[in-house]
């Protein structure tokens, strides 16, 4: 038996190069003509916090860099890589330009916020944070930086100031992280397709559509 509705959860964090570039797989999925017949998706957006143990105002890059990669050879390499892959999706990553990485729990706690709208109101503003943060080089890690952007979004800036700083909602944003490792997921992006088929990394569009046949037909 078929079924009628397409849920898909999404966990994945908002400095995580290949969530970006899986968010526009799972798009270019959405969008291929086998997926015509499909019903119409409902995206979750859920956190995690790739270094959740980073200082709210986040360190600078080149440390960063240093301690993850072994040095700026290695994060070379790896940035090449990341770029080829967001470019076959049309992403014009700039890594070079970030100078500070953030802690995302503030960034998380935003999107939740705009979460209150819907669901095109959250995919909205994942979109807006990752291009904040890898195109236009943002740091995502302030509040002040973060209000803005919802105020770009056409969301009330104060409100979603009030509502980061609001310590039950910073909370709410850590369980959900805790949660998703509790469940396993130790990698993102992580897709959920009906809550009965699960596919890990930025996998190609005709594998996340097949994903999405197998759940609906589960």
């Amino acid at each position: 038996m078929t079924a009628n509705t397409l849920t898909i959860d999404i966990v994945s964090d908002i400095v995580c190069p290949w969530c970006y570039i899986g968010k526009r797989k799972l798009e270019l999925a959405l969008a291929l003509p086998m997926a015509a017949g499909l019903p119409t998706a409902e995206l979750r957006w859920h956190p995690f916090q790739l270094n959740p143990d980073l200082p709210a105002e986040g360190v600078a890059r080149q440390q960063y860099v240093q301690d993850k990669f072994g040095g700026p050879q290695r994060a070379a390499q790896i940035y090449d890589r990341v770029r080829a892959a967001g470019r076959a999706v049309g992403l014009a990553l700039d890594l070079d330009g970030i100078t500070r990485q953030p802690n995302t729990l503030a960034a998380h706690a935003l999107l939740a916020f705009a979460r209150q709208g819907g669901a095109a109101s959250a995919g909205a503003m994942k979109e807006r944070l990752l291009k904040a943060y890898f195109v236009e080089n943002r740091f995502i890690g302030s509040a002040d930086v973060l209000a803005k952007i919802a105020g770009e979004a056409g969301l009330d800036a104060d409100a979603a100031r009030a509502f980061m700083r609001d310590p039950a909602q910073l909370d709410a944003v850590a369980r959900a992280d805790a949660q998703a490792r509790s469940a396993g997921i130790s990698g993102v992006p992580y897709f959920i397709f009906n809550q009965k088929v699960a596919l890990s990394g930025a996998q190609e569009p005709t594998e996340l559509l097949a994903a999405m046949q197998q759940a609906l037909n589960a």
